[in-house]
């Protein structure tokens, strides 16, 4: 095990490619470990990005609720493998979300977020942030969060 606890990648298999970070970290503890979650995005661990299409154009049709969505479900699939399956988005503790643009973006994300939490006693503490630019330019959220789940 590493200082900063083990690594979890959803598919170890994917190559790293010019950025290297892990999906998740799980930190050491006794019965309760705190995973770590780096910024996600809408991509698929096979490269699809959800929430983009490309019209005839060449332009992008961007889909923030789309993109929320398959977000909020990979977040999960990371902690439900980071933890052996022991725990999944309702673990989240804190979270960062990180929008392109504030006010065509912040609703739409928020309607996805809501499904996904259904209340103030479910949800995580929660910082919204609207950012000039995420990694790639099909990008329009971005989120990361923290995770504690019982491993016994």
């Amino acid at each position: 095990m590493s200082p900063n606890g083990d690594v979890f990648l959803l598919d170890p298999n994917t190559p790293a490619g010019p950025t290297r970070y892990a999906h998740a970290r799980v930190a050491p503890a006794s019965a309760h470990r705190t995973i770590y979650v780096s910024g996600i995005a809408a991509v698929s661990p096979d490269g699809k990005l959800e929430g983009a299409t490309q019209k005839a154009d060449g332009t992008w049709d961007l889909d923030i609720r789309a993109q929320t969505a398959a977000v909020l479900r990979r977040i999960d699939d990371i902690i439900r493998g980071a933890s052996g399956g022991k725990g999944g988005i309702a673990n989240v503790i804190d979270s960062v979300v990180y929008v392109l643009d504030m006010k065509a973006h912040y609703a739409g994300m928020n309607e996805e977020w809501n499904k996904v939490f259904a209340d103030r006693a479910s949800a995580p503490a929660r910082a919204t942030v609207g950012v000039r630019e995420l990694p790639d330019p099909r990008f329009v959220v971005e989120i990361k969060v923290v995770a504690v789940v019982d491993f016994e």
